[in-house]
């Protein structure tokens, strides 16, 4: 990728000269898709990112967020009342892609997509305590699909369980659009206090950039813009210098650095080195100060011999920070350095000039406006085309067939395979651990499940939903997540998004991606949950076509301590459905099986009063078990809530006169609730329907009577129908 002759013009006209090779490479990858989010920028602001328990929004490395002490939890709402005591928990949430790279060298891509959203998050003071992971790739079945996966999941495992940071949740979805591209998506969550806030603002001239972690070598280099650009079949081998290499190790180093210099104050400004290494972290920091930096590309300490000033300046080495440092306490960062055995230098000065300006073998190899360099990529006005509507073509498929067809679909089977390559435990903060519908971390220890404070994270998309129809599968993915929040009793807090498409320089996969964002900002504004944040990975298409749009959505939810009721069915309990099954299979796991198509479900309006319905629900002293219905509908739920109890059985029989429909529909929004006290849940539901399907048995079954038909699994089928990527990768 070189400039595009059009930036090459306005650049020249902005410095009255040619860019030099180093500004030209600068300009190259602070001016790509992947870091100007040229293609998106516009449609971004249809995003709101304001609330009262909202402490730094977009811009930054990651956003803050205030968690509301327990008794401040507003049970309408679930937010706080917005004022700070100075003891309040903050909690800092990021999410990024690693696609490409994951796509190149899967073990390191995805391992150094962890390290760089961990770094994403400490760089804000805070101490990271939760990782999800969100997972795309083609059909199993592929070979190349089972390889990527091997490789993703390692990678994840290998460098999360390394750095101590537990893989508390996520998603695994599979899609023929993501043969040649998959999609890693990374969100991590950390700990800090309003003592602790830093940001990536430069705030004073005459103080130091302080760069600390790994030495600088050759490896991602241009990463930025290679992420900005297709994959094709040489993209393994040609493109594998661009992907960075991860060391886990130093990252914890790294992080008890970073804990160190954060608790002794001796950061001003800080921000991680990742796209576009070096020059993209010290002049956005400047920028963000409508300050100037002059930075000495001699000094950065090194690992190769003979890199050239593009390279030193450009390269994506990994386990590196970039801080502004006062200069009386430089002395005293380098004290905390040497003790953690990382590297530190000295690579420049914040300077009041406004010029981003870097020398390299007594030459000036960079001189140019910082905020040029930074924001002043012009935005990308593209043609888009409306996404089609679907028809209505509902195949008839032999219901006993189907059941097992969908409950053993890769994308609504178990994960267990994945999540137990995971240490979730690490860190001894989780309650709910991976494989229910959102995980439970204990931030405000009291010693009593009760009183203290819970924090719970749901994470992930539905590329059935979003393929069918793009604007209402991504509203349905946002009340989706805030659905999985309330199963646990937590009210929605914030979110941060990862908005995946393929080449926005097509009419309709720009569409399509446009509608996207308009239904997933939407129905966020709707829920009252603020997008506070994210990444934007453009350009994800290969030879065998774009990925369909894919908005990975990382939610944050509170509640009052942390005991949450969980998906296994328990004995003697009735079982309720709250929330009605709406007729139509649209984007269903079940007319992906069988070559149909039909209109996407209507959605819960309002869809904060559904959520806010399920979270009373949850809470309930009578309330037993609670489980989402989501992908796979009612049939993968019911399977899920019976394989993972031990020893309990279920039996329902479902309303409606057409059990493909009462089976398979996908309406987000839904839970099965067991319960001791169904007039409680109808109370606490407040209007949202509840209808009475079933109760558990003392047998380890499933019994469900749809229509005219009777399915019964035992408890070993069902295990194993939902074992398909267990078998799949395994075998």
């Amino acid at each position: 990728m070189t400039l595009r002759e059009g930036d090459r013009r306005r650049i020249e006209r902005a410095l009255g000269r040619e860019p030099t090779r180093a500004e030209a490479a600068l300009f190259e990858n602070l001016w790509s898709e992947h870091c100007a989010y040229r293609s998106s920028r516009a449609l971004l602001s249809a995003f709101e990112s304001d609330g009262e328990h909202i402490v730094l929004g977009p811009g930054d490395d990651a956003a803050v967020v205030a968690v509301p002490a327990p008794d401040d939890l507003d049970a309408t709402t679930g937010v706080g009342d917005g004022e700070c005591d100075g003891d309040e928990t903050y909690l800092a949430l990021g999410v990024e892609s690693h696609n490409h790279p994951s796509f190149v060298d899967p073990y390191d891509g995805a391992a150094t997509g962890v390290g760089g959203i961990v770094r994403d998050v400490i760089s804000m003071g805070a101490y990271p305590v939760a990782l999800t992971d969100s997972l795309y790739f083609g059909p199993l079945e592929r070979e190349r699909s089972r390889y990527l996966m091997d490789g993703v999941v390692e990678g994840i495992a290998d460098y999360g369980n390394a750095v101590g940071v537990p893989t508390v949740g996520g998603s695994v979805d599979f899609h023929d659009s993501y043969v040649g591209n998959p999609l890693v998506n990374v969100g991590c969550v950390g700990l800090l206090d309003e003592e602790r806030l830093v940001t990536a603002r430069a705030r004073e001239p005459g103080n130091r950039l302080v760069l600390v972690g790994n030495a600088t070598g050759r490896d991602g280099l241009g990463g930025a813009a290679f992420a900005s650009e297709d994959l094709d079949d040489d993209s393994e081998t040609e493109d594998r210098p661009a992907v960075q290499v991860g060391d886990p190790y130093t990252e914890k180093l790294l992080i008890e650095t970073s804990e160190t210099l954060t608790e002794r104050d001796l950061v001003v400004a800080a921000r991680d080195l990742g796209a576009a290494g070096l020059g993209g972290a010290t002049c956005e920091m400047v920028a963000k100060g409508d300050l100037g930096a002059d930075v000495d590309l001699d000094a950065v300490h090194r690992r190769e011999p003979g890199m050239t000033a593009t390279e030193v300046l450009l390269a994506e080495s990994q386990e590196r920070m970039c801080y502004e440092v006062r200069p009386e306490d430089v002395a005293a960062v380098r004290s905390v350095v040497e003790r953690f055995e990382v590297g530190c230098s000295v690579v420049g000065s914040v300077t009041d000039d406004g010029r981003y300006v870097c020398r390299f073998d007594d030459e000036r190899v960079v001189d140019a406006p910082a905020e040029l360099l930074a924001d002043g990529a012009p935005l990308d006005d593209h043609d888009r085309t409306a996404p089609p509507e679907s028809t209505v073509d509902r195949p008839g498929a032999d219901l006993e067939a189907a059941f097992e067809a969908v409950v053993g679909n890769p994308s609504t089977a178990s994960e267990e395979w994945v999540y137990r390559q995971y240490d979730h435990e690490v860190g001894l903060r989780t309650t709910a651990p991976p494989g229910g519908d959102a995980a439970v971390l204990a931030v405000r220890e009291t010693g009593d499940a009760e009183s203290g404070t819970g924090i719970a994270l749901s994470s992930g998309a539905a590329p059935d939903w979003t393929a069918a129809a793009p604007r209402q599968g991504a509203r349905a993915v946002a009340i989706e997540n805030a659905t999985n929040l309330a199963s646990v009793g937590a009210r929605p807090l914030a979110a941060v998004d990862c908005l995946n498409g393929g080449n926005p320089e097509r009419a309709e996969t720009y569409g399509g991606f446009a509608a996207v964002v308009e239904g997933l900002a939407a129905a966020c504004r709707d829920l009252g949950v603020p997008v506070v944040g994210g990444n934007v990975s453009l350009y994800n298409d290969s030879e065998s076509g774009p990925v369909v749009p894919t908005p990975t959505l990382l939610m944050l939810g509170a509640r009052d301590g942390w005991d949450a009721p969980g998906i296994a069915a328990v004995p003697d309990a009735e079982v309720v459905l709250v929330g009605a099954t709406e007729p139509a299979l649209g984007g269903s796991a079940y007319l992906a099986a069988f070559d149909g198509d039909d209109r996407f479900p209507s959605l819960p309006d309002p869809p904060a009063a559904r959520v806010e319905a399920v979270a009373d629900v949850a809470d309930l002293s009578s309330t037993a078990f609670v489980h989402d219905v989501s992908q796979g509908g009612l049939a993968t739920t019911l399977a899920e809530t019976v394989t993972a109890a031990d020893g309990t059985g279920l039996t329902a029989s479902l309303p409606g006169d057409d059990p493909h429909r009462a089976l398979f529909a996908e309406a987000p929004g839904r839970v099965v609730v067991g319960t001791t006290d169904p007039d409680a849940v109808r109370a606490a539901a407040d209007g949202t329907p509840v209808t009475r399907i079933g109760e558990t048995t003392a047998d380890a079954t499933l019994s469900v009577t749809a229509g005219s038909t009777r399915l019964r699994y035992d408890h070993e089928t069902l295990r194993n129908l939902r074992s398909t990527i267990e078998r799949a990768m395994d075998g």
